[in-house]
């Protein structure tokens, strides 16, 4: 299912935070668990793959990781301020050190003027702090390559964080 590249990507991310004993978790709406499924297509990866949240709904995402129905129905789910939550979220709900989050629409429904077909949050966070959050617009293609391209770019951010992220053995 996933392209050598997205395998190639999810090992050297794996291998990274294996060497800075930092664990992951996701949150993911319109990928339903892609990106999970991509890290844990990779034999091992269970030492740093923590968990994987899919929250699809909004009470799933409420309920499960404590986006606040305040932000959900001010920003609605397909926003920044919510992919920022759900990787926050993420983090708070489990032991990972570094989390990306994704929200979006994938089609082929769903979009509007505002807020198009192949429109994507992704949010990333670790422990310390660092935030990145990124809007993409996919173009109004088929939904499996809107969500393939979201992995893509999930793991560009949360190979970004690792790097960034300190070594947890020498913050002990």
């Amino acid at each position: 299912m996933f392209s050598p590249d997205l395998l190639t990507e999810a090992t050297n991310i794996l291998a990274l935070a294996r060497a800075k004993s930092l664990m992951i978790a996701t949150a993911e709406s319109c990928t339903g668990g892609l990106i999970v499924a991509c890290l844990t297509e990779i034999a091992g990866s269970s030492d740093v793959v923590d968990c994987g949240f899919v929250t699809y709904s909004n009470d799933a995402k409420t309920h499960m990781i404590g986006v606040s129905p305040a932000l959900l129905e001010m920003h609605g789910a397909v926003s920044a301020p919510v992919a920022e939550a759900m990787a926050q979220g993420a983090l708070d709900q489990s032991r990972a050190s570094v989390s990306v989050a994704v929200t979006g629409i994938a089609g082929p429904d769903g979009g509007s003027a505002e807020k198009p077909v192949g429109l994507v949050h992704i949010a990333g966070q670790n422990r310390h702090g660092e935030l990145v959050s990124e809007r993409f617009l996919f173009g109004d293609s088929s939904r499996n390559h809107i969500r393939l391209e979201t992995v893509k770019a999930a793991l560009a951010i949360l190979r970004r964080l690792v790097i960034n992220t300190p070594d947890r053995n020498h913050n002990l």
